[in-house]
């Protein structure tokens, strides 16, 4: 039997497709080339092939998005007519799982699979990006130290496991050890992802805005280019550093142009989009028109069933570009959802229907409601999915609508907490220089 490049058995596959899975695994977790397009080749040289089919179904079910998720299922259901080994019988288990939304199933398959299969990168990946939606990327950290013992540092793909390593560091607030880690896989794979990305989070949390300008430009080259699948979110955080100096500008013109040229018609992406121009919204920056152009983008991508976060984010651009009955459809799915008894069930009462509500009442005016809503639910927050950053847009709402709502209380709480982390933050500053202003 044919075997992949981390030494798994891969049932049905010729050499021709064998090698042609393992440029797809490579795209797929440095998430730079064409992992569709390879997985499609595979399939069409083994078609028999239950891993070429799974490999491809991931990529649309880690999608966050139900188009996506539709055209995930009919791999599933051909996969599952065909011969499989064990691993493969997990990935399908996973997948059963994840293409319906319910991500706390599908990782807990993939956890058990890969403390026998600790090479299994693509269940790695899955895993990390699970994850990240169920708002836990902190244990990527943990899973990976599980796994590097069993890895050598000769293997190919080795920095791609320190990629994952020093992301789940990141988020779990080791920021030194993070960096060093991920500047050391970046130099082993220097078109990935992971590691790239996790350099620019740590200097976004740690409050180094020049130093992460400085870490773009000098990496440019490799994140850049159009092989790379999600460079919309490189960008996206390049211009997070400028919002952070206050070249709010600088940040629009990224959002005019890069942003707006490498984004997806698809959930996952169009969060950048509507987080950043959310943001700039708030400042006081004039976007014009660019809400009812990414409202337009959402349409379909959002349903009220498959991802809060994605919902949350969708709703941003429904009400900014005028399309709040659209939002009153999609807040009546996700009622329906909150209440299912699916795994979605409590996400969506807890976080998402308060977030909603919030950013309704602060979309026409009704600040202290926002409060009302936002308030309670940061501290369980973590539940949206995301990183730390990604999440901070409903931190950065509430904190504006305690200062418009002449709340001093909240908005100075608010503000001194940001400070703490991040000193030298100009919307930081902005915050409590309105808070400040209060009347006490």
């Amino acid at each position: 039997m044919h075997k992949d490049a981390q030494g798994h058995p891969i049932s049905n596959a010729t050499a021709e497709a064998v090698e042609t899975i393992d440029q797809a695994v490579r795209a797929f977790t440095l998430v730079h080339g064409d992992a569709i397009k390879l997985y499609d080749t595979a399939r069409a040289v083994a078609p028999v092939c239950a891993m070429a089919h799974l490999g491809k179904a991931w990529i649309f079910a880690l999608a966050n998005d139900p188009v996506m998720a539709g055209l995930g299922r009919p791999l599933l259901a051909t996969a599952r007519d065909l011969t499989l080994n064990a691993r493969e019988q997990a990935h399908l288990a996973a997948l059963d799982h994840a293409i319906e939304g319910h991500r706390e199933a599908a990782r807990a398959v993939l956890d058990r699979h890969l403390m026998s299969c600790p090479h299994d990168l693509v269940a790695h990946q899955a895993a990390a990006l699970l994850d990240g939606f169920l708002g836990r990327f902190h244990w990527v950290r943990d899973r990976s130290a599980r796994a590097l013992p069993a890895w050598s540092k000769e293997q190919p793909s080795y920095g791609v496991m320190l990629g994952f390593w020093g992301f789940g560091l990141e988020e779990a607030g080791d920021y030194g050890r993070s960096e060093d880690v991920s500047r050391e896989a970046a130099e082993r794979e220097p078109f990935g992802f992971w590691p790239h990305h996790t350099v620019a989070h740590v200097m976004e949390m740690m409050g180094r805005p020049e130093d992460g300008l400085g870490w773009m430009a000098a990496r440019e080259p490799f994140w850049s280019t159009p092989a790379h699948a999600n460079q919309v979110h490189i960008w996206w955080h390049k211009a997070l550093f400028h919002v952070e100096l206050g070249q709010y500008e600088a940040a629009l013109a990224l959002y005019d142009g890069p942003v707006r040229a490498t984004q997806r018609r698809l959930g996952i992406s169009l969060t950048n989009a509507s987080a950043l121009l959310w943001r700039l919204d708030t400042l006081g920056c004039d976007v014009g028109a660019r809400w009812d152009e990414l409202a337009a983008l959402w349409e379909d991508h959002a349903d009220g069933r498959l991802c809060v976060f994605t919902d949350v984010h969708a709703v941003m651009a429904a009400l900014r570009g005028g399309r709040e009955a659209a939002v009153d459809g999609l807040l009546a799915v996700m009622r329906t959802t909150a209440a299912d008894g699916t795994e979605s069930a409590p996400v969506y009462r807890d976080i998402g229907l308060p977030a909603v509500a919030g950013l309704q009442a602060f979309h026409r005016g009704d600040y202290a409601a926002a409060v009302e809503h936002l308030l309670p639910a940061r501290f369980n927050l973590w539940k949206l999915g995301g990183s730390h950053a990604q999440r901070d847009v409903l931190d950065w709402t509430l904190t504006e609508a305690a200062v418009r709502a002449g709340q001093r209380d909240v908005a100075l709480s608010l503000a001194h907490e940001r400070l703490g982390t991040r000193p030298r933050s100009a919307p930081n500053r902005r915050f409590l220089a309105g808070a400040e202003a209060l009347a006490v």
